[in-house]
């Protein structure tokens, strides 16, 4: 059985602590782990190898949180294991187009009989024996034809999740022939929903859907080509023209006229061959600020918090910072404060599925702010915008032990660089050489210049760009390890 782990989505509704290129299933927010990683844990023991499928802008992203991982306390890094022990396949994507193409490529990718468990990146699931006995009830259920998702039994009336209908006799069986898929409904539908379950007055129950499914390579695309055929068509086009990049990497390219559906509605909601597992286990896809905040108190986790707050005649707040920060309120009451370099939300409780409100409104106003943090991950480290100005920038770049920059020029700017930890290999014109911590060097507008780190801390150093333009377009790459055709 494979894991198909779908490292798409956002996570818009916890801007701004999520944003294009570090989205939720990144953010380490759970014991200094993400939801990727846990996703990866979770289901090692379970599968004997992964695909995961992700855009290609954040390929390096997950290679990173993979070789952050260790199995089982031991010294041997998560990657490594997944290389010796499991198969490991990644599946870059180029466009975004929702579920049901993505794992029609992973589909296609393997033999139809292949088991595939599709799981979303962004998911904390609690509870592992509950969880490893729906599994294997799925995988049961799998090997006989049946399309399979898991359904998950609700807690509140929450109007972030769609809803599986289903008919359970109450006798204990929790496998469910699906009557109905239902949108997130508002919240009068989903108060009605929870009073239907308690009152057991119909074998009518409405689980929560979780996004998890398990079937048949070969079946999902059967039900894919009758329900979905122009999905199924474009998806197999791009497929068939896919670059592939090394033995565990396939990069999926003219992806433009596929149309962008999920696989409820291309599928789940058409096909007959549908069996729900009423599972038991904890689920949450921590779609909101106000589960985030619920996991964080359960969990005790202020790793990763460094607010410091004072409060005078406030209480029941929740307050988090990426960065050192006091935070004072007065008569302030049930309220979460999410404070980051670049951008202050205050909302109140129970109303923080509107941050996708103000998401659309910045997409009109202020677009950057939904791309990308004040820190960006890069395949060879990280920069941070320190200042920036009408015709300046300056940023604190960090290099991994090995790493290097691409061979690149500027056409609108001009480069200070100052070493302030470790020693750098700097390439300038026809010139290489060192520079050591408190040394640095200047890189006019048009030359070729590199950097990299060839020793074994990190490369710490800070840039200062001085030009008309200083935007991160403004860049020719002249030779790349990384294949990046823009930055």
């Amino acid at each position: 059985m494979k894991n198909l782990i779908l490292c798409g989505g956002s996570g818009t509704r916890l801007w701004p602590l999520s944003r294009k290129l570090m989205p939720k299933q990144f953010l380490k927010l759970f014991n200094g782990k993400s939801l990727f990683q846990l996703t990866i844990e979770r289901n090692i023991e379970l599968c004997d190898s992964f695909i995961i499928s992700v855009n290609e802008e954040q390929y390096f992203l997950v290679l990173d949180q993979i070789e952050e991982l260790t199995i089982h306390d031991s010294q041997i890094t998560a990657y490594d294991s997944l290389l010796t022990t499991h198969s490991l396949q990644f599946l870059l994507e180029t466009e975004a187009k929702n579920t049901a193409p993505a794992i029609a490529f992973a589909s296609l990718s393997v033999d139809e009989d292949e088991i595939l468990f599709i799981t979303p990146a962004d998911h904390l699931i609690k509870n592992s024996d509950k969880y490893k006995e729906a599994v294997l009830k799925a995988k049961e259920l799998a090997l006989k034809g049946y399309l399979v998702t898991f359904g998950i039994t609700p807690t509140e009336p929450n109007t972030g999740y769609g809803y599986i209908e289903t008919e359970d006799s109450g006798n204990g069986n929790h496998v469910l022939s699906v009557e109905k898929f239902h949108e997130k409904p508002d919240l009068k539908t989903a108060k009605q929903y929870l009073e239907l379950n308690a009152s057991h007055s119909t074998p009518i129950t409405y689980l929560w859907n979780s996004g998890m499914f398990m079937f048949k390579a070969g079946v999902y695309l059967e039900e894919l080509k009758r329900y979905a055929p122009e999905v199924y068509e474009e998806s197999l086009k791009s497929f068939e023209n896919r670059q592939k990049i090394n033995d565990n990497q396939i990069r999926i390219k003219d992806m433009k006229n596929i149309p962008s559906i999920s696989i409820d509605y291309a599928v789940m909601e058409k096909s007959k061959k549908i069996k729900v597992i009423k599972s038991e286990f904890y689920w949450s896809d921590v779609g909101s600020f106000d589960s985030l905040v619920r996991e964080m108190a359960v969990s005790n986790d202020n790793e990763n918090n460094k607010a410091e707050e004072i409060e005078i005649d406030s209480k029941n707040n929740f307050y988090f910072s990426d960065r050192d920060k006091l935070i004072a309120t007065i008569g302030l009451e049930d309220f979460i404060v999410i404070d980051t370099n670049d951008a202050l939300l205050i909302a109140k409780k129970g109303q923080t599925q509107q941050v996708k409100e103000i998401v659309n409104q910045l997409k009109e106003t202020h677009n950057s702010l939904l791309t990308t943090h004040s820190i960006v991950h890069r395949p060879w480290g990280t920069y941070e915008v320190l200042v920036e100005d009408k015709g300046y920038k300056i940023k604190r770049i960090i290099v991994k032990p090995g790493k290097r920059l691409s061979l690149q020029k500027h056409f609108h700017r001009n480069e200070h660089w100052i070493v302030v930890s470790g020693t750098a290999e700097v390439t300038v014109g026809n010139k290489t050489f060192l520079l050591r911590p408190n040394e640095s060097t200047y890189i006019k507008m048009g030359e070729l210049h590199r950097l990299a780190n060839p020793g074994k801390i990190p490369v710490i150093l800070i840039e200062a760009q001085v030009g008309e333009y200083v935007e991160e377009n403004d860049i020719e790459r002249v030779e790349d390890d990384y294949r990046r055709n823009q930055q």
